[in-house]
């Protein structure tokens, strides 16, 4: 069962993905271009070129879980970003927010602490 909480890491991949891919064609994307190794939790979300669906890869330990969602109208957000890199690392609060269908611009987040990220 898919469950977003901060424990996870999200990485988005900014290239169109060929929505016939599955759970192997997925999983060897993540490899090749985002060179990450699919197998450890992490959760690798793609949009189909329309932007209408979405794609999410997760593996569970003892195998692999896709979720896909199609919108009937509209279209999901692309995070910004200023690097060139082929993925986007964010939290779950933002992916929840690019699944509610809510403009990351407008959001104004409030000060918090937070620990230093790792790397």
């Amino acid at each position: 069962m898919l469950a977003l909480s901060s424990a996870c890491r999200y990485y988005f991949y900014r290239g169109v993905t060929d929505f016939r891919k599955s759970f192997d064609g997925l999983s060897g994307l993540v490899r090749a271009e985002l060179g990450h190794d699919p197998l450890q939790g992490d959760i690798f979300i793609f949009l189909n070129r329309k932007r209408n669906q979405i794609k999410l890869l997760h593996f569970e330990g003892d195998g692999f879980a896709l979720y896909h969602k199609r919108l009937e109208q509209g279209t999901y957000q692309l995070p910004h970003t200023t690097d060139s890199t082929h993925s986007i690392q964010m939290s779950h609060q933002q992916l929840l927010l690019i699944l509610q269908g809510i403009n990351l611009e407008s959001v104004q987040r409030r000060k918090r602490f937070c620990l230093p990220k790792k790397s």
